[in-house]
């Protein structure tokens, strides 16, 4: 099917943006780095973290343009987009080290400069502009919906809604649904209650005690000043994939809605932020999912081939640069390491590695690089063997949220305690069937896994004199390797 004219002019638009940043990137060297993940993932953490340990002067040996010490300082300094919100930095710290809490999630996109001075290996000085651009990751899961009518997106939705756990929380919109005639009048109750009934169906979905991950429209679970809008009151309906609404009916307001959901939210999205990045760290709260059992990871395997799936990515190249920036390196990170022994590691970052596999297998084809790391950008505990019997466990020590239980114990925030987070097992494909399907952690050799994770408070810090002293973290310098250490040459 031939583009048609609003494409073209988007791709125009696209173009004409890429040529600008291109032009401005030859005076002040920049990268645009998206970190993004689905809720809970910890973005807002290891943003403040990253920063943080940058200007303060972190533990960063496996960032070489740090540990070699040619980094001479990074500071910020104002945003380069004055209608984005800035990320709140200072707010975000002060919560951190001062009140010894874990940040609010990310509900908009936000952004931040950080400029890094540093010499090259050559000897000469330069900077680097390093604009963070933190969005949420259900936003991204919406970039698909560009290339679906109305009638693809119900069929795809309620086909969803009626697999595994999900058909049970989907029950009383179901319910609803089958009350309406989708070629009657249009009915603006009808549509306020559909929408209702649907928003909450997917916020089930995303309680902990299920963790789903596949939960488009983004917008219906954080509205912002969007709420209430018709392009937030629709939902699916149970018509034909090739089907045309009549005039005047409720199905022709649903299709009108959803493309005025896509006009006002996902293209904005798309054209001013999502496609002048250049980097890109995908956040993943794996033991979420391994906690909800194997529907959860499953839900989490086709929404990260999905959000990779998003991505204009291959290898940069002179002529990209010029008219369409492409996606050149992505890690995916499984976040919360600390809520493991290090021995488990390695098998987090292996598991992870299997999940996104398949959709790893075409950005590869394109050259471009993809890497997978367990870490913890703030560490809130630290580790111990525990005697127990005649055995000794590798343990984890922290201190529990206040209300965290375990074992019928509820803590009271202030005590730290020792704990057995179980084995994760050697080897990840033990985790899945033989026709790739995710069986569940109670196949893992370990008898003794819980994987209920505790909530740890973030750690105290003791001040050395006036100076704050850096958060201590598991392998955030390996990610800045990574995403920008070639930059830094």
């Amino acid at each position: 099917m031939p583009p048609s004219f609003q494409e073209i002019l988007e791709e125009a638009r696209l173009s004409a943006r890429a040529l600008w940043d291109y032009g401005d990137g030859l005076f002040n060297p920049t990268v645009r780095l998206g970190v993004t993940g689905l809720s809970r993932a910890g973005k807002t953490v290891f943003i403040t973290a990253l920063i943080h340990g940058l200007t303060r002067g972190g533990r960063f040996p496996v960032f070489e343009a740090y540990g070699s010490g040619r980094i001479a300082r990074a500071r910020l300094e104002p945003q380069p987009d004055d209608a984005v919100p800035r990320f709140d930095y200072e707010n975000h710290v002060r919560t951190l080290v001062s009140e010894r809490r874990w940040p609010s999630s990310t509900t908009d996109i936000s952004e931040l400069r950080l400029v890094i001075d540093y010499q090259r290996q050559n000897g000469a000085d330069r900077s680097l502009i390093l604009d963070i651009v933190d969005y949420p990751g259900e936003w991204l899961l919406d970039l698909p919906l560009l290339n679906k009518s109305f009638e693809q997106w119900s069929a795809e939705s309620l086909a969803l809604s009626r697999e595994g756990p999900r058909q049970e929380l989907a029950a009383p919109w179901h319910a609803h649904l089958a009350t309406l005639s989708a070629v009657g009048r249009a009915d603006e109750q009808a549509a306020l209650v559909s929408a209702r009934l649907f928003t909450d169906y997917l916020r089930a979905c995303r309680d902990e005690r299920f963790a789903m991950s596949l939960l488009p429209p983004g917008r219906f679970l954080m509205p912002g000043n969007l709420a209430n809008s018709p392009a937030l009151t629709f939902a699916p309906l149970d018509v034909p994939i090739d089907g045309s609404a009549p005039e005047g009916s409720l199905w022709a307001m649903m299709v009108r809605r959803y493309e005025a959901y896509k006009d006002a939210v996902v293209r904005p999205f798309f054209r001013d932020h999502f496609s002048r990045l250049d980097r890109q760290i995908v956040l993943v709260d794996a033991l979420a999912a391994f906690n909800s059992g194997p529907e959860a990871l499953h839900d989490l395997e086709a929404a990260l081939a999905g959000i990779l799936d998003c991505f204009r990515i291959g290898r940069s190249s002179f002529f990209s640069s010029l008219f369409r920036p492409r996606i050149d390196r992505i890690l995916f990170a499984a976040t919360k390491a600390d809520h493991l022994h290090h021995s488990s590691h390695d098998r987090l970052e292996a598991i992870l590695r299997r999940i996104v596999a398949r959709a790893a297998e075409r950005a590869e084809h394109e050259e471009a690089t993809i890497d997978v790391v367990a870490l913890a950008a703030v560490r809130a505990t630290r580790e111990a063997m525990v005697t127990r019997g005649r055995e000794k466990l590798p343990s984890i020590l922290g201190t529990p949220a206040a209300g965290e239980s375990a074992n019928g114990e509820f803590f009271d925030g202030e005590t730290e305690v020792a704990t057995f987070p179980g084995d994760l097992p050697a080897d990840p494909q033990a985790l899945f069937r033989g026709d790739g399907a995710f069986q569940g952690l109670s196949s893992a050799p370990s008898d003794k896994a819980d994987f209920r994770f505790l909530r740890f408070r973030p750690p105290h810090l003791q001040r050395d004199g006036d100076a704050q002293p850096a958060l201590p973290h598991i392998r955030l310098d390996r990610a800045l390797q990574f995403l920008i250490g070639d930059r830094l040459q």
